[in-house]
């Protein structure tokens, strides 16, 4: 099996997505890199969103060395509504003056017990998982709409429908992510937009490294046995936002190796 690295730096090009623009949060690093290389193979234009220039420009360099097209754009989408609707207003001015693809990637993911999150951790979780793709589909969205075509997919967690002793707040904003998805989907696809939840099951991020050993137990009963990767996330949100996707509405594609509905052992 190769590592996420080496299949990001070896992805085939094709031309599924040529013309479109995409725009994906939180996508300096982890799945929203892996979903902003992969999509740029398929030939969108990519807008690389972050919070870490640095970090943002990095992903760019990888995209433009892979002979892709990309920009990047940096945003805390926890502050105030005001500056995510002009950061949305921004982001299509780089794009040309159109979205064609939305990706609400970004989040945060505290998962200790629930007396132990403290209140400005919990107003991130709603500002970051809940707010902000809230506010960036009323900005994009109703131009998708206009316009007759258009793919958003949130990046939802196979913790949005199962119990587990800990995290109620994060796993709760991600079943928020879903029931908007199946509201944006009833809104927008009539219009020609197709609204989708990706939802992804232990993955190994950067951002989860240190709990590398905790990963590999949980998915160690898996049909997979061994945690996702983003490029396997990444794979999914690319489907459901090609015309291979046309017919996804309102929907989720687990990609969790089994995790939330099978064990094997």
């Amino acid at each position: 099996m190769q590592s996420n690295d080496d299949v990001l730096r070896s992805l085939p090009t094709d031309h599924r997505l040529a013309g479109r623009t995409a725009l994906v949060t939180g996508a300096t690093s982890g799945i929203g890199e892996a979903v902003a290389r992969v999509l740029a193979a398929s030939g969108a234009e990519v807008l690389v969103t972050g919070r870490d220039a640095a970090r943002a420009a990095r992903v760019v360099d990888a995209i433009a060395a892979h002979g892709g097209r990309a920009h990047a754009l940096t945003v805390d989408l926890a502050g105030p509504a005001d500056g995510v609707r002009a950061f949305a207003a921004e982001a299509t001015s780089l794009l040309g003056g159109r979205v064609d693809v939305l990706v609400n990637n970004a989040g945060v993911y505290p998962v200790g017990p629930t007396d132990a999150l403290g209140d400005t951790d919990l107003d991130a979780v709603l500002a970051t998982n809940v707010r902000a793709p809230h506010l960036l589909v009323a900005a994009i969205a109703p131009s998708m709409a206009a316009r007759g075509e258009g793919a958003i997919v949130n990046i939802g967690s196979w913790m949005s429908r199962v119990g587990i002793p800990m995290g109620a707040a994060y796993t709760a904003s991600k079943a928020a992510v879903e029931q908007m998805t199946r509201t944006w989907s009833a809104e927008y696809g009539p219009r020609g937009v197709r609204v989708n939840t990706v939802a992804p099951g232990a993955t190994a991020t950067p951002g989860n490294a240190d709990s590398a050993d905790v990963l590999e137990a949980m998915t160690k009963a898996t049909v997979a046995g061994r945690p996702v990767r983003p490029v396997d996330v990444a794979y999914a949100v690319r489907f459901a936002v090609t015309d291979e996707g046309a017919f996804l509405h309102g929907g989720s594609i687990d990609v969790d190796g089994g995790i939330t509905y099978t064990r094997v052992a």
